[in-house]
């Protein structure tokens, strides 16, 4: 599925992420008949190597949208590829002014359309770490915060989410 990431799914077959499966699947039906390579038997080899190409295309999508469980995984790395992106940050928030949620083990904040930024304890250690790793690598003490990209769950605000890496502000239980 890496190629997946690199494509938009949703694009090939002319849909959006909030489609419902039966609407994927007329967009696939559609797609499907207008590039069946039966369709370009007759056309030049350009043309029906550009069909083939666009069906195949159009079936893999199809494949990894229509089951629920590749869908999720898709979708899932689809949120990681924006978040890794380079954005218009709207704010910084500091992790010690958002709110730990000990039974989720994620820290949130509310945002201003109502929905929330989450950061999770497990993304927070791992940055951290990396952000140590590269300075023992680089051997130098210039980087003293740690931060994520946060995208709202539920508008398009981004939040820069920072702490430090001097003192221990990470939750250890």
């Amino acid at each position: 599925m890496c190629e997946a990431v690199e494509k938009d799914l949703y694009a090939v077959l002319g849909a959006g992420p909030s489609d419902s499966v039966q609407q994927l699947r007329y967009r696939y039906q559609q797609l499907a008949l207008q590039y069946h390579p039966d369709r370009h038997a007759g056309s030049s080899s350009s043309e029906a190597e550009s069909g083939m190409k666009r069906f195949l295309e159009v079936d893999a999508a199809w494949r990894i949208l229509s089951d629920q469980t590749s869908r999720r995984q898709y979708d899932l790395q689809r949120r990681a590829q924006e978040l890794k992106q380079d954005w218009p940050v709207d704010s910084t928030v500091h992790l010690q002014d958002m709110i730990w949620e000990q039974n989720e083990r994620v820290y949130t904040y509310s945002c201003r359309c109502g929905g929330g930024f989450h950061v999770s304890e497990e993304e927070v250690q791992e940055e951290t770490h990396r952000r140590w790793q590269d300075d023992e690598e680089e051997e130098t003490d210039e980087q003293e915060q740690g931060g994520v990209l946060v995208c709202c769950d539920t508008c398009s605000l981004t939040v820069c989410v920072t702490w430090s890496l001097q003192t221990n502000t990470l939750r250890t239980f």
